[in-house]
């Protein structure tokens, strides 16, 4: 079963080939996604890398967990599943459509 890794601390220039390629010593890597920020398109400097068995992964993560690569440190451990958070509603916070609660009654615009 294939199991996927975290890695973090990834060199904002970074590619998912080079990230494929050093992990690739500790075997069959299945995927690599490099998780980009939607607003300016670049890397977050973290990822997720997929290898093909339990064993791979574990030996991944004690080979590379602490490797320096590209002049940063990176984390690797085994990937958490991601955990349901509260929606907000679209605009972060408050209760009404202008941001602000609601609890001081209608207001005059004019």
């Amino acid at each position: 079963m294939a199991t996927k890794l975290y890695v973090g601390g990834l060199p904002y220039a970074t590619t998912e080939d080079e990230l494929r390629s050093a992990f690739a010593g500790a075997g069959n890597v299945t995927s690599v996604a490099i998780i980009m920020d939607k607003m300016t398109g670049r890397s977050k400097g973290f990822g997720f890398v997929e290898m093909s068995s339990d064993a791979e992964a574990q030996t991944a993560v004690e080979t590379m967990h602490g490797k320096d690569f590209g002049g940063r440190t990176l984390t690797v451990s085994e990937a958490r599943p991601l955990e349901d958070r509260p929606r907000t509603g679209g605009n972060g916070g408050g209760g009404n459509r202008f941001g602000g609660s609601s609890d001081r009654g209608p207001r005059n615009w004019n």
